[in-house]
């Protein structure tokens, strides 16, 4: 039953990943930008990892994915305008660098790689969001307040696009 839920959960993953990098609309991809977030906490329950699965619920697929659609539909995206040379270059740099990761990953999965700190584990009498803490704030220090200051600078910069929109042109006609 496991397997069957891992399976699952794993295949909806992928899907709607493909279907947030292949859909031309930047709603939709949102959208199934949101569902990969569910599977991936549908997977953290089947880890036994109920508060990862609940922050990637609330945090991510609810308040992160409402900042992105409301970013998206106040800069207007419209689709891609396929025109010419740009374009075609676009997209074989995307292919290439596509492949590049693929077959990057081939080779790490052939060398039998193992992602992540593997002589760290967590100490077995402390519950999971203490142990998630105890870690996150002395080995993960540093990551996390980079984690925060990117967050800050893409913030400001969404306000200072938001905020070029709205102003009138210099010398233009004043409202």
């Amino acid at each position: 039953m496991m397997t069957l839920l891992f399976v699952a959960f794993a295949l909806t993953v992928l899907s709607c990943a493909l279907m947030v990098i292949l859909h031309r609309n930047p709603v939709t991809s949102a959208l199934f930008l949101v569902l990969t977030f569910c599977a991936l906490a549908g997977l953290y329950l089947l880890l036994q990892a109920e508060f990862l699965a609940m922050v990637q619920v609330i945090v991510y697929a609810g308040a992160i994915m409402v900042l992105f659609l409301f970013v998206i539909m106040y800069l207007n995206l419209r689709r891609d305008v396929e025109d010419g040379v740009p374009f075609v270059l676009r997209r074989g740099i995307g292919w290439l660098l596509g492949a590049l990761l693929l077959t990057e990953g081939g080779l790490l999965l052939a060398r039998r790689w193992a992602p992540g700190p593997t002589s760290e584990a967590l100490p077995p009498a402390v519950g999971n969001t203490a142990a998630i803490g105890q870690i996150l704030y002395s080995r993960y220090l540093f990551p996390f307040e980079v984690t925060s200051v990117l967050l800050l600078v893409a913030i400001i910069g969404a306000v200072l696009i938001g905020k070029g929109r709205t102003q009138a042109p210099p010398g233009g006609p004043a409202a």
